[in-house]
């Protein structure tokens, strides 16, 4: 529910808020939870996020396995904002759950009701499972963009009147997958500028649309284990660099994602291989990491890790003179990025999570000519990824749906889908944004498949030790536009190529 506010009803912001901006209305009861997101925190572990129109002294949350006993309580002292944010962000970490299981959960506030997950799989568990990948995804309204185009749990409620295809999808399936990852570009807040109606509004349009979105996200996000990683347009209020200058600095550098994500992803995990090499290399990524910007975790067969295609690397684009002009980061000491996937993908047990995925934003392969792939990324992550068997590689930035075979260097692995030791990348930023749609334009010769004509996103089926199914999804009909299985032997538990 959207509706025009008074500047009376902003008195920790008097004077800022302009007529035409269409924020969410503030409850009357400040403590009332907005914009819940969970996450996986450790093998045995979820963290709750949430925002309030107020601090809060104690950020708690009950939890327990069934509705009407939530008889566990977790809290913390986290409650942050920042200078042009209307909320706070708060966080709790729900601890000693058993894997595998659906957990109820209570928000503590005067004005709360009881959401329910599964918590995550023990790594090494090889039950089949499915993984959705979002990115690029955007508010959906007058503000952003808008659309043309029997279940064992309860459907989350998605307000009738958003027809948010994407967001309604995942709701309509969500007995379908077990976690989101979503590396990169939350609601498109920087381009409040694409919208006249906004133009005098600035910075007070940014933050409005942030708060949409994030509610409008929420029925997903408060629901499903939702792992988060930056893009650019998390960089600052506006990506258009002469029109920087018109960014608080409260809203620049990443200011608002690490408010809601610094402390709810997580560090990456111990080892969970018996191989002492292997756990010492787990603890030294562990040490290197640096959520939410880059860190890993494991689910199941999976061993998932989230790196930035920002900054912190050399000639990275969003950095500080990078080529996107956004000056951000760094958020790390010197090679601490590199160094940490290094580790990290070394330390990887292939008898315990024989898959592994490395997510990011930006690509460096894509359909539609050479301003779509990220020359910097590839030079810096590239020889990592093919050195350490990575299976798959899943990126977005580019907002339309593509697949490739197995490649490295350009050039297609001769085992195509059938044990290749290149790895397969795709590309699913097709979920939707006020940006709208990329063409495919010209296709390179590794293109398996390319699609633009709606929204859509990818689901990642992992089906046992040697299947990984690739699927991508018309969000509008729940049509399977293309599906793909890679086969993997994974006969070797430490890959060094």
């Amino acid at each position: 529910m959207v509706g025009i506010l008074s500047v009376k009803l902003l008195p920790f912001v008097a004077g800022c808020a302009f007529a035409g901006v269409n924020y969410p209305v503030i409850p009357k009861d400040l403590t009332t939870p907005f914009q819940q997101r969970l996450a996986v925190y450790g093998t045995n572990a979820v963290s709750v996020g949430w925002n309030t129109y107020e601090q809060l002294n104690q950020s708690c949350v009950s939890y327990g396995l069934s509705e009407s006993n939530l008889d566990t309580t977790a809290c913390s002292s986290s409650s942050t904002t920042y200078a042009t944010s209307r909320t706070w962000s708060n966080v709790a970490v729900l601890t000693g759950l058993t894997p595998a299981t659906t957990y109820y959960y209570k928000i503590e506030s005067g004005n709360s009701t009881v959401g329910h997950f599964l918590s995550p799989r023990t790594p090494g568990d090889k039950t089949a499972f499915n993984m959705d990948v979002v990115i690029d995804l955007g508010v959906f309204g007058k503000d952003g963009y808008t659309t043309t185009s029997t279940k064992k749990d309860t459907i989350p409620v998605i307000e009738p009147d958003l027809n948010h295809t994407t967001i309604d999808r995942l709701a309509q399936t969500v007995d379908d997958y077990e976690l989101v990852i979503h590396p990169g570009d939350f609601a498109y807040a920087d381009d409040w500028y694409l919208k006249f109606s906004n133009l005098l509004d600035g910075k007070e349009a940014y933050q409005s649309i942030l708060e949409q979105f994030y509610d409008q996200l929420a029925p997903i996000a408060g629901r499903k284990l939702y792992m988060a990683g930056p893009g650019n347009h998390e960089a600052i209020c506006s990506e258009i660099p002469y029109l920087n200058n018109l960014c608080p600095e409260g809203q620049k550098n990443f200011t608002d994602f690490m408010h809601r994500f610094d402390k709810t992803m997580p560090q990456s995990f111990a080892s969970s291989s018996s191989n002492t090499t292997a756990q010492t290399l787990a603890r030294t990524a562990r040490s290197l990491s640096n959520p939410p910007f880059w860190y890993s975790f494991e689910y199941g067969m999976a061993h998932v890790v989230m790196i930035d295609t920002e900054t912190d690397f050399p000639d990275a684009p969003s950095g500080v003179g990078g080529s996107a002009k956004l000056n951000g980061g760094p958020f790390g000491t010197t090679n601490q990025q590199i160094d940490f996937l290094k580790a990290d993908l070394a330390s990887v047990d292939r008898s315990v999570t024989p898959w592994v995925i490395v997510a990011g934003h930006r690509p460096w392969y894509s359909t539609g000519g050479s301003s779509n792939i990220c020359d910097p990324c590839q030079e810096a992550f590239e020889g990592l990824f093919y050195q350490y068997g990575v299976d798959l590689g899943v990126f977005g930035h580019v907002h339309n749906s593509q697949r490739f075979a197995p490649l490295v260097n350009g050039t297609v692995d001769p085992n195509g889908m059938t044990d290749p030791k290149a790895p397969m990348y795709i590309i699913a930023g097709g979920p939707g944004n006020i940006e709208d749609l990329s063409s495919v334009g010209t296709k390179p010769a590794y293109t398996e498949f390319a699609y633009a004509d709606d929204y859509s996103y990818s689901t990642l089926r992992f089906l046992d030790e040697q299947h990984l199914q690739i699927d991508f999804v018309r969000s509008s009909t729940g049509e399977i536009l293309d599906s793909s299985t890679l086969y993997k032997e994974h006969a070797t538990n430490f890959v060094d190529q």
